[in-house]
């Protein structure tokens, strides 16, 4: 198995979004975070083999991370058709040897059905812009329909409402830890040039 630090240098690759849409959150995940969640996945038997879904991919950071640890198949699923493309070309940066798909559509209403339980690997949106909040829920309500076990990153201060939903839909916290998010400025509202964000990881088992 490669190392976590191998992971993230192999994701230093991939690029963000070239036109980034603040009413999508799109913040790029930081390759040593991907590196750091996928790494763990896969020490837990969570991606070998299986099917890994990342639940509004963007450009695809999660889901490439997931290709290079042995999946049988990685799908992204997002809604924005540029960012799936950049994600299509970090794929070919990354040269993965899983097989990868990208699908455009709502990660909150995939157009995609399996029949085995899947993985889910995501970065959802923290809700944090006006008429977009509590964005995460939608998506972990997603990940609770699809998934046998998934890992997800949630703003910091997120456990009481995360705790109490996963037990509302049956599911279990297993593991959770936090985690720097950096941000580096990409809209007007941001005054600083980057930052690093307070997040929390979980891997939530849904029954």
């Amino acid at each position: 198995m490669a190392t976590k630090r191998s992971l993230a240098t192999k994701l230093g690759v991939v690029a963000g979004f070239e036109n980034p849409r603040a009413t999508l959150e799109q913040y790029p995940t930081p390759p040593d975070l991907a590196a750091h969640v996928v790494h763990l996945a896969d020490l837990q038997g969570d991606v070998d083999g299986r099917t890994v879904l990342d639940l509004g991919t963007g450009t695809g950071m999660f889901a490439l991370a997931a290709a290079l640890r042995g999946p049988a198949r990685v799908v992204g699923v997002e809604l924005d058709r540029t960012a799936l493309t950049t994600a299509r070309d970090n794929e070919r940066r990354v040269a993965a040897s899983a097989p990868v798909h990208w699908v455009q559509g709502d990660a909150t209403r995939p157009p995609v059905t399996f029949r085995e339980p899947v993985t889910v690997v995501m970065n959802p949106p923290f809700g944090a812009q006006d008429g977009n909040r509590n964005a995460d829920r939608s998506f972990l309500a997603t990940a609770s329909d699809l998934a046998s076990v998934s890992y997800s990153v949630h703003n910091a201060g997120s456990r009481d409402f995360l705790e109490a939903f996963v037990d509302d839909n049956g599911g279990e916290v297993t593991h959770a830890f936090a985690a720097d998010f950096a941000v580096d400025a990409q809209f007007d509202h941001h005054a600083e040039d980057s930052r690093d964000l307070d997040v929390e990881v979980y891997r939530i088992e849904w029954k």
